[in-house]
Formats: C-alpha cells, structure tokens, sequence
C-alpha cells in the first residue's frame, strides 16, 4: 500500500513546500487537485502537460528527489449539476483529469458521480434522502436517465487512456451507498468506474466502512483516510441528517463552489464533526479497515484527507499521519 495526503489542505503553499511537508510526516504519496470545487493550485501547467511532453517531464521533475510521487487526481465537484456554468465546468474538469492522469502515469482519478435537478429544465441539484413515494422514485430515474449517459462515456474515455475514475460516495450526489454503485455499474456496464472509499461520509450515514469494503471489493480503487465523530448528545436531538447550516455572506471568508453556490457554515453544536484519524475511531479500528483494503488490493492508494477544523493544517496532518502508520504497522501492512 501507499500511504499519502490529499493535497487541498496545502494549497497554502508551493507544491515543493507541500511536498516537504509530506515527506516529513513518513509519507510517500500526494493526491493532486485537477479542478471541480477547486482550482489546480498545483497543477499551473496544467494545459500545457496535456500538449507538451517537455512540459509534462519539467512537472514530473519536480518530484524527483523528494521521496513523494503523485498518487492520483482529484477533481470532486457535480458534473450533472443542472445549472450549465457548473456542470460542464466539472464535466469537463473529470476529461480533463482523465486525459492529464493518462498524460502523467497516473491511473486514478478521483471524482463524485454528480446530482442532476429532479426534472427537466431546473437549476438546482435534488438529492431525495428518503424515498418513500412514488413521485421521489421517478425524480431518480430521471436522474439516473442524466447520470447513466455521462458515466458510460466516463468509462469509455478513462479505458482508453488506462485510468479508473473511483467516485466517492458523498450523500448529495446520485451515488452514495454499495446500492448506487451496483446500479451505476448495471446501466453502465463500466469496466473502469468505481470507488473511492472515503469512511467518513459512511461512519455519519451509520455504515460500517469495513463491511462496505467486503461487500464492493474490487469494485474499490482508492481511498480516503478521514475520520467523523459523531457528538451522540446532539445527534439524539438533531440526528445525522442535521441541517442547521448557516449561509456565509459575500462579506465573510467562504469557499465558491462553482457558479453562485459557497459553502456553508458548518452547525454549532453539530450532531457529528470530520476529525482528524484517531478522533473519531483508534488506530485498531483502522488497522482492520486497511486490512480489508488490502485484500482487495495490496498496492491501495490510501490518502489522508484533514478537514478538522479544531486542528491547524499541519497539526491535523501529523496526528492523522501518525495514526495510519501506526494502524498500518499494527496490520502487518508496509506502505
């Protein structure tokens, strides 16, 4: 396995500064933005490495003696948002990705399967949490009838240049559970679509992220090492399907998500928090998760994501860090 950091968290910095930060933490592998939510920071040639091998090699230089090789691409966003400035913005941002992975020896992207509207001619995704009517149902099929489309031709474009897009399951997209997965994969007949198991977003939707490693198996291709724990006193009154956000104005700090869509301010007193590894779960209960992860494949990309915001960015980074190795070492895994 190879162990790495997801590279968002250092955007602060150079990429040789993030890339001394990485190495100093015991690790060899840096999961690079491509575009989405968020711009190539660290990719500034980015168009011209598609087109120029001098260009591509003078990139891949900057690796060279620094103990940390790129360890996949990332470009999480909505490629079936319905508003066209956004979704084929990010549509494009996963070809783009697929044909630089393919231009770089790189063979993951990282991406989410996206969130149409829920009819014809909307401007806003709609994600249906519970359907248990007849009219949710049929605003699913009509995305899948978006969806289905899109990652066919995904697959097709990611065979042809040896790259496997692996999707995150993020609730508010169309796939967020092994049930979606299977789905996507019967519409599509996707030979090089999968996942990217990220716990997190499985531990607040109460699922167990080992068991969905053993029920998806080879159907996983990357994963995400970022920790939730779930604050039970709040989570009893507000459940974890908290929705207590607050819109950030134009005048505060806040993150454009492409278009006119920002993040928002994440709720006081919330019913479960992303934490930094070790927070939320011990290292033991990683070591048994890396240990799925390498039954289904020993050469797995792990990548810590810090999205802990009690923690500063390399704070977050080094108890993260500290807690996989060890998981690792506890598993008999060598990263």
């Amino acid at each position: 396995m190879k162990f790495g950091v997801y590279n968002a968290i250092l955007h602060d910095r150079t990429l040789p500064e993030a890339l001394t930060v990485i190495s100093g933490l015991g690790l060899t592998g840096i999961e690079i933005n491509s575009g989405g939510f968020l711009p190539p920071v660290h990719i500034p040639t980015f168009d011209d490495i598609l087109v120029s091998d001098a260009a591509r090699d003078d990139y891949l230089g900057l690796f060279e003696g620094t103990g940390v090789q790129i360890a996949g691409l990332n470009c999480n966003g909505n490629p079936l948002h319905p508003t066209t400035a956004i979704g084929e913005k990010h549509a494009d941002d996963v070809r783009r990705s697929i044909l630089l992975a393919g231009r770089l020896g790189q063979h993951r992207v990282v991406t989410m399967s996206g969130l149409p509207g829920g009819e014809p001619n909307t401007t806003r995704p709609n994600w249906i949490v519970n359907a248990w009517n007849s009219a949710s149902l049929d605003v699913i099929d009509y995305q899948w009838s978006i969806a289905a489309p899109f990652w066919r031709e995904m697959d097709r474009l990611a065979a042809d240049h040896d790259v496997k897009v692996a999707l995150e399951l993020h609730p508010q997209n169309l796939v967020f559970n092994p049930a979606d997965v299977h789905r996507l994969i019967e519409e599509t007949a996707a030979t090089n679509v999968g996942v990217e198991l990220d716990a997190s977003h499985l531990f607040w939707q109460q699922m167990d992220p080992v068991a969905v490693v053993q029920e998806l198996g080879e159907l996983i291709f990357h994963a995400a090492a970022k920790d939730v724990r779930v604050n039970r006193s709040n989570a009893a009154v507000y459940g974890v399907l908290d929705n207590r956000f607050r819109k950030l104005g134009p005048d505060e700090p806040r993150t454009n998500l492409g278009g006119d869509e920002w993040a928002n301010e994440w709720p006081k007193n919330s019913s479960w928090d992303f934490v930094a590894l070790g927070r939320g779960h011990d290292a033991v209960y990683w070591s048994t998760w890396l240990a799925a992860l390498h039954v289904v494949d020993p050469d797995m990309l792990v990548n810590i994501e810090h999205e802990d915001t009690s923690l500063g960015r390399i704070e977050g980074l080094e108890v993260a860090a500290s807690v996989l190795l060890d998981a690792a070492a506890r598993a008999g895994i060598s990263g």
